[in-house]
Parts: structure tokens; C-alpha cells; sequence
């Protein structure tokens, strides 16, 4: 059994109060844990309006499946317009 976990530093310059950001990160979420079967959570920054730190974890048989899994999920992360990735960590357990 493979569990991987990455942490996405995020700034979202649009977001102007939390209500803004926690909307956007609602719908990334949404969006993301419907198509993968994968955890994700804010893990910092919880009051900061423009910056967070999400965590996001998928679990299975294989570590290339986990890597494809995560790859698709930074892809679309990396594809809103609304959010700026500053960094992200891949780490196995």
C-alpha cells in the first residue's frame, strides 16, 4: 500500500475577504475530490485572505497509480486562472 501526500502553497489574488477564498477553494475542491478519489483539506493560512496551504492525499496498491492520480490533480490545479501555485511537495509515506 502507497499513501502520498502533497502540499500546495496557493495565492489567490482575486480573493478579497476569506468568504472569497474559502468559495474558491470550495469549488477547487469539488471539483477535484468528484473526479479523483482522493482527501483534500486546507492545512494552513486558515485567515490569511490571499494565501493558503492545501493538503491532498491519495492512497493505493501502486505507486504509479498514486503519481498519475496526483499529476492529473495538479494539472487542474495548475490550469485555474483563478489561483497562483508558489510551491508543491510530494512526500510517501
Amino acid at each position: 500500500m502507497v499513501v502520498a501526500i502533497y502540499t500546495v502553497d496557493l495565492v489567490i489574488p482575486e480573493s478579497h475577504e476569506l468568504k472569497d477564498k474559502r468559495r474558491i477553494i470550495m469549488q477547487l475542491r469539488n471539483k477535484i475530490t468528484r473526479k479523483f478519489n482522493v482527501s483534500m483539506a486546507e492545512v494552513d493560512h486558515h485567515n490569511l485572505w490571499q494565501r493558503t496551504t492545501l493538503g491532498i492525499a491519495c492512497l493505493a496498491n501502486k505507486q504509479q497509480h498514486v503519481n498519475q492520480v496526483l499529476d492529473q490533480v495538479m494539472n487542474i490545479i495548475y490550469q485555474l486562472p483563478l489561483i497562483e501555485v508558489v510551491n508543491c511537495r510530494k512526500e510517501f509515506i
